[in-house]
This record gives structure tokens, sequence and C-alpha cells, in this order.
């Protein structure tokens, strides 16, 4: 019996079907005991084993957007920030707004929670299975940047807008060149109508044309961003000064 054993785990490591090697003993005995079949003690391992794959993918497509730290909606203080409609946001955590691909804007001074809605909303859409990147805007630009330089840039258009949710942080904190905002404006038209985008920024639409120094430019991100938008409009006070007071 112990070779058969030994040939059984040997198989489970070589299929790699790690959850059900390390519970298959306990659920022998079950079996052994009467305690339940074994139809019903195939179905609980290889059930132990779907979750932990799933939940291992998740854990890598997390890993792989990038997120700057861990933030979720149920750690946000909706009571902080009364200007926020803490039912919007908890609709948007269905992700029916990439099922059409819309976009959502979240505009409002610094520490107001920006940042941590759209981290949160791209935590969301990875425990779906979605293919997001988080992305402070002025690193993408300086990689858009460098891929013109290299005539790389349709490839790397095309790779950013393969992102199911591209999250683009920080837009307005630092100037943009009139260069960079024509690279702005190519990766959103390559995701209009396409794919969902959420962009954070300190800047209210109305000063986007300062952003971006170019009035037709401007325009025309802000035409194919807005066509399908959820703005979301933070006013309140700042939650790293809270932390301060």
């Amino acid at each position: 019996m112990s070779s058969i054993n030994q040939r059984l785990n040997n198989n489970l490591l070589q299929l790699e079907l790690l959850e059900i090697k390390s519970y298959l003993p306990n659920y022998l005995e079950q079996v052994t005991a009467g305690k339940m079949s074994f139809s019903e003690a195939l179905l609980a391992l290889t059930t132990k084993e779907l979750n932990y794959k799933h939940q291992a993918q998740v854990e890598r497509t997390i890993t792989r957007a990038r997120f700057p730290s861990v933030k979720t909606l149920e750690a946000f203080d909706f009571t902080f920030q009364p200007s926020i409609k803490k039912q919007e946001i908890l609709e948007l955590k269905s992700l029916a707004f990439m099922d059409k691909a819309e976009n959502i804007l979240l505009v409002g001074s610094p520490g107001v929670g920006k940042t941590h809605l759209a981290i949160a909303l791209g935590r969301e859409a990875c425990q779906q299975g979605a293919r997001v990147l988080f992305i402070n805007c002025h690193e993408l630009l300086l990689r858009l940047r460098k891929a013109d330089d290299k005539d790389e840039l349709d490839c790397a258009l095309n790779r950013y807008a393969r992102y199911d949710l591209l999250i683009i942080d920080e837009l307005g904190y630092l100037p943009i060149k009139h260069d960079e905002a024509n690279l702005f404006f190519q990766l959103i038209n390559a995701r209009y109508e396409r794919k969902s985008t959420i962009i954070t920024s300190n800047s209210a639409l109305s000063s986007w044309v300062d952003i971006f120094q170019n009035p037709t430019v401007t325009a025309a991100i802000l035409d194919r961003l807005v066509h399908h938008v959820h703005t979301i409009r933070i006013t309140g006070k700042s939650y790293r000064l809270k932390t301060k007071l």
C-alpha cells in the first residue's frame, strides 16, 4: 500500500495538484471510515484544487498590475468624504462599466482618496480575471516617448491598448509637453470604445487645456474620455492631513 501511495503522490506532484496532495490523507481516512463516499471526497479535493489555482491566478494578475499598495473598497472611509456617493462607487464594483468600455475620472485635491478608489476597483477587476495595469501618468508618458524615439510606438500603443483596464494615476501633477500630449491622445484613441480607462487627476477638466498646452489635442482627448464616462469629483479633506491632526 505504501508503494501505491508513493506512486500516487508522485503523480500528483507531476500533475502539480498540490492541494489535492496536501489534503488527500485526511480525505482517505474519512472514506476508509465510511464518513464520506469516494465521489464526495474526490469532489471536495478537486474543488479545493480549483479554488487554490484560481486564487493563485488572481495573485499573479494583481502582481502584474503593479499596484503601488493594497487598497480595498471595504477599507475606504466614506464617512470622511461625504462628497462621494457610496452607492455609486459600490455599483462600479460590479465592473459593468468595463463591459461597456466606459471610463472613470476621479478628480480632486491631493490626498482625498482618488488613488485608493482607483486601486480598489483595479483589484476587483483582477479578481474577475481582467488584465489590469496601474501606471503613473509621468511614467507612462516617458515610456511612450522612449518607444517613439525607437520607432516602436505602434507596438507600445498596441500593448497598452490591450489591457482590459488601464489606470493612469496623477494626471496633471507634472507639466505635459506638446509631443507628449499627442502621444497621450494616441493612447486614449486606441482604447476608445474598446477598453476602460481610469484616470486620477487633481485638476478639473476645464483646466486640462493648461496641462496639455494644446487646445486642439485637449479637446480630442476629452471628447473620447467623456463620451462614456463616470466622473467622480471629490471635494473633501486630505486623508494624509487627517492622520497628522
